[in-house]
């Protein structure tokens, strides 16, 4: 029976080299923080900077996972790997990802091109979760040629997701409030791409 890798330096080769099993034991490991996600970091330090990164955003309900299924399709038909990190609510049980987003992403649950986590706020605010970054950067180290990083659904000044992406789409709802509130929308500010969804 081949041994599994345990230490930091072999999950990083093993997900490298596609498995799937590593990678989540390694987004573990940052997302729980401490020694092991610092020796995560520093590993992926070494192989970032080749992803794109899109960011998708947007009030409760708008469809950005619909949007971001139908994203993953196009790009897996030109042949680009993607991986999607899916920011949930925390459960007010377990303090762990609600996983909604994910029911929508089923369709390329089978396809070897695409990698999907979930990541609970765990109370973080501004619509991502604390460890979000060092994420991106494991993804992006990981091989993967675009990160799609979908908020957990947010209101007019949760924006931290500009500062992450290469790309910012925020999805909107036709009639989504009125002048006043455009006004003062922040998350109006940051968009690269709208997208109206009806």
């Amino acid at each position: 029976m081949t041994r599994r890798p345990t230490n930091p330096d072999e999950l990083f080769v093993a997900a490298r080299g596609g498995d799937r099993a590593s990678l989540a034991r390694l987004l573990s490991y940052v997302e729980r923080g401490g020694d092991e996600a610092r020796a995560v970091a520093r590993i992926a330090a070494l192989h970032v900077g080749s992803a794109y990164v899109v960011g998708i955003t947007g009030a409760p309900g708008a469809g950005k996972s619909t949007l971001t299924s139908a994203l993953i399709g196009s790009l897996r038909r030109q042949g680009v790997r993607v991986a999607v990190l899916a920011i949930d609510p925390s459960s007010p049980y377990t303090g762990g990802a609600i996983l909604g987003d994910r029911v929508r992403m089923q369709d390329h649950s089978d396809d070897e091109g695409v990698y999907i986590r979930s990541m609970a706020t765990r109370g973080h605010l501004g619509g991502l979760a604390h460890a979000t970054s060092e994420a991106i950067r494991l993804l992006d180290a990981a091989g993967n040629d675009v990160v799609i990083v979908e908020t957990v659904g947010v209101g007019q000044v949760e924006v931290e997701i500009a500062g992450k992406a290469d790309t910012t789409v925020v999805v909107v709802n036709p009639g989504w409030g009125d002048a006043v509130q455009a006004n003062k929308a922040g998350l109006l500010e940051i968009a690269d791409v709208f997208a109206i969804n009806k």
